[in-house]
């Protein structure tokens, strides 16, 4: 833990300056090819998690009903 911050701050250093040189051009190619790792990644959570954690949660389910209400 003591280690994190240091590690944390280094490497946003380093990512920083591999920046710079870089042209317009190239950062976006990169930002596109990062979308698209995480489109693909995301498809392929859904599609693990399988078709009823897709849709999200059922429309009977008392999540709304477990929380405390105010008191009047």
């Amino acid at each position: 833990m003591l280690l994190r911050l240091p590690y944390l701050a280094l490497t946003s250093v380093f990512a920083f300056i591999r920046l710079l040189p870089m042209s317009d051009t190239d950062k976006d190619i990169e930002i596109l090819t990062l979308r698209h790792q995480l489109a693909r990644r995301r498809r392929d959570d859904r599609s693990r998690d399988g078709p009823a954690m897709a849709r999200g949660p059922a429309r009977g389910s008392n999540h709304s009903a477990s929380r405390r209400k105010p008191d009047s």
